[in-house]
């Protein structure tokens, strides 16, 4: 009897295991589960074990088979299963548990492999990539001519080299910035365009800003510039010069045609800021550029000297007692000061009043009123191109 009841139980096994393929009765799979569940664990113990195994079997292959249904139905059939096979499920890791882990593990994975990725490295350094704010004593050259001559001219002390990503860093004028900064030990930092237009106020930086410490004007006593061995030296002496980019101009005009000094008051005129770095195509990072706080003592004391003081004037200045000269007709035949006036007021009485001639560029047409005179960098150009000139037609 006992035998044939674990046969009778075998057969309702096979049958529910097929019926299971059918759509209508795959909701009852649920219940008839756990009373076979329960009918079999009292009527053969001993064999609850292997039942149990091929029950999970059956379960799982008639799970894969089935229909999709709606989600009604599956939370039904989810709830049922679940209640059936309660005590016979694994014990896994709660989800929030395993979560968890996973998000100890993968930081402990990023900060483990933060160098196998660059663009996260990247971030990291682009973060840091920003002038330092608490360093006072430095300020942004911006150029490349500026950056290039900053670093090697050795007179500013360079901080951090800021240069634009991108394929713009692959140029030959980039890479010789970039080259220039290794090897003095500057620190090179990659930043947006967006970055860079911040640190130059929005002025054309080229794709590279410079954080260095800012020029002064020399003095006498820090006078480190190479003598120029000239019998008939040439300084140019500028007062009230306020337009940085017009300082830029004359600096770069006075480099090129070989003046020996440039020399400017103290009062009233721009400081050697970035701007006229970038103005002068980095002249200003070359050239000495001289401040006084009285140019009338240094004048007076150049005349002692045997100087010549040489002022300038428009072509309808005013008459007076100093002679006045265009410029094609000036012979420089002793060292001489080249005085040159701010914009508009051009130079102070004071000064004009130690000048012992006044140099005039002649105009070669009939001006219009208002429009009768020159930009001060450009008219500076063409007097010191005359001067120079005539210095080296009286040495032949």
């Amino acid at each position: 009897m006992w035998i044939f009841s674990v046969l009778h139980q075998h057969k309702l096994l096979s049958v529910w295991t097929r019926s299971l393929q059918k759509p209508g009765l795959i909701s009852r799979v649920g219940s008839q589960f756990a009373s076979y569940h329960f009918t079999a664990t009292l009527l053969c113990p001993e064999d609850s074990t292997a039942l149990k195994r091929r029950r999970r079997v059956s379960i799982a292959s008639s799970v894969q088979r089935k229909p999709v249904a709606s989600d009604g139905w599956q939370h039904r059939e989810r709830s049922g299963q679940s209640k059936a096979w309660k005590n016979d499920i694994p014990v896994l890791q709660k989800p929030n548990q395993r979560r968890a882990e996973d998000n100890r593990v993968s930081s402990e994975l990023r900060k483990l492999c933060m160098e196998d990725f660059p663009a996260d490295r990247e971030r990291q350094l682009k973060q840091k990539s920003t002038p330092d704010s608490k360093a006072e004593n430095y300020e942004i050259v911006f150029g490349i001519a500026p950056c290039v001559l900053a670093l090697t001219q050795g007179r500013r002390k360079a901080h951090k080299l800021f240069v634009k990503d991108g394929e713009a860093s692959l140029r030959a004028s980039m890479l010789k910035v970039c080259e220039e900064a290794h090897r003095r030990g500057v620190q090179i930092h990659r930043v947006s365009k967006k970055d860079l237009d911040k640190m130059s106020s929005g002025r054309v930086h080229q794709g590279v800003c410079l954080q260095a410490s800012p020029l002064r004007y020399l003095t006498e006593n820090s006078d480190s510039a190479p003598k120029r061995n000239n019998d008939t030296p040439l300084w140019l002496v500028l007062e009230g010069i306020q337009d940085p980019m017009n300082l830029g101009a004359i600096l770069r005009s006075a480099y090129f045609l070989g003046v020996d000094r440039v020399a400017s008051s103290l009062r009233s005129s721009c400081p050697l800021s970035p701007v006229v770095s970038k103005a002068s195509s980095g002249v200003m990072e070359v050239i000495g550029v001289y401040g006084y706080k009285n140019l009338e003592d240094m004048l007076r004391s150049k005349v002692e000297q045997g100087w010549q003081v040489v002022g300038t004037v428009g072509a309808e200045a005013e008459q007076s007692n100093i002679p006045v000269t265009q410029c094609s007709d000036f012979q420089m035949t002793k060292p001489t000061l080249l005085l040159m006036g701010g914009e508009g007021e051009g130079l102070s009485k004071e000064l004009l009043s130690l000048c012992q001639t006044l140099l005039t560029i002649p105009a070669g047409r009939e001006l219009f009123p208002g429009i009768e005179s020159l930009n001060v960098s450009v008219a500076t150009g063409i007097l010191l191109h005359s001067l120079l000139s005539s210095r080296r037609s009286t040495r032949r």
